[in-house]
């Protein structure tokens, strides 16, 4: 089992002494218990990692650890971005946390037509928790890399997103239970960069579809099952994994 990961402002080099303190080091200290001389990780959530192993607990919420090894780990390509329309309850940290661990690089919550879930008002608080969500995820998964939460998009930015990574030789796919395509058909290997577009519960305006296909999306079905929004994303981006040499690690 590989040692826990905790998130630090400045990774160290090799021989370099390390400070987690705060939330992350009451995690350690208290949650998970690290004593001197156990191995831990600790990262900056933008690719750089750290082997540490513990040299002092100073308090409850402080240890001081020393590195031996460090990696930078580049982001996997092609990179994604998942275009999530807002779920409702707690289904939406679910459904950051799930495309979190299955290896997304952006998040960008999305009030589409049919969203339930309303954070006008409100969206900073909703991006807080998004943002707290992710950072979670990736910790837990053991990810280099904290994905990125963009603002809240409105249908037109959603546009501009898919016309741009279309116009860069990406690939825009736009999930849908009766999508005209499997995934497996897009050219998932050679783009430059991947879009996936996830509706809310209620699924995707017939409008909302017509449109993101217009400038280059392809709607398509990930296979038999009709999956809650929340699962949707992780469950492409682990096809995505498959299909291209992301996972190739």
């Amino acid at each position: 089992m590989s040692p826990p990961l905790f998130w630090v402002d400045e990774v160290p080099r090799v021989g370099g002494e390390v400070v987690v303190a705060g939330n992350e080091g009451r995690h350690a200290v208290t949650v998970t218990r690290l004593g001197v001389g156990e191995q831990l990780l600790v990262g900056d959530g933008r690719g750089s990692v750290a082997d540490c192993a513990v040299e002092a607990i100073r308090s409850k919420d402080t240890l001081v650890a020393r590195a031996h090894g460090y990696t930078f780990i580049d982001r996997p390509r092609p990179t994604v971005t998942v275009i999530q329309a807002l779920p409702k309850g707690e289904r939406s940290e679910l459904a950051v946390d799930l495309a979190t661990e299955a290896g997304a690089d952006r998040i960008v919550p999305w009030q589409s037509a049919r969203c339930v879930a309303r954070w006008t008002g409100k969206a900073d608080k909703g991006i807080a928790k998004w943002k707290a969500a992710a950072s979670a995820a990736a910790k837990q998964s053991r990810r280099p890399w904290i994905p990125d939460i963009g603002e809240l998009a409105t249908t037109t930015d959603v546009r501009a997103i898919c016309a741009e990574v279309a116009a860069d030789d990406g690939v825009v796919a736009v999930l849908h239970e009766d999508g005209a395509v499997p995934l497996r058909s897009l050219p998932l290997a050679r783009a430059s960069q991947i879009a996936l577009v996830v509706g809310p519960e209620g699924g995707l305006d017939d409008a909302e579809i017509a449109d993101l296909t217009a400038l280059g999306a392809t709607s398509v079905v990930l296979g038999p099952q009709v999956l809650r929004t929340s699962a949707a994303a992780a469950v492409a981006l682990g096809a995505i994994g498959v299909l291209t040499d992301r996972w190739e690690r």
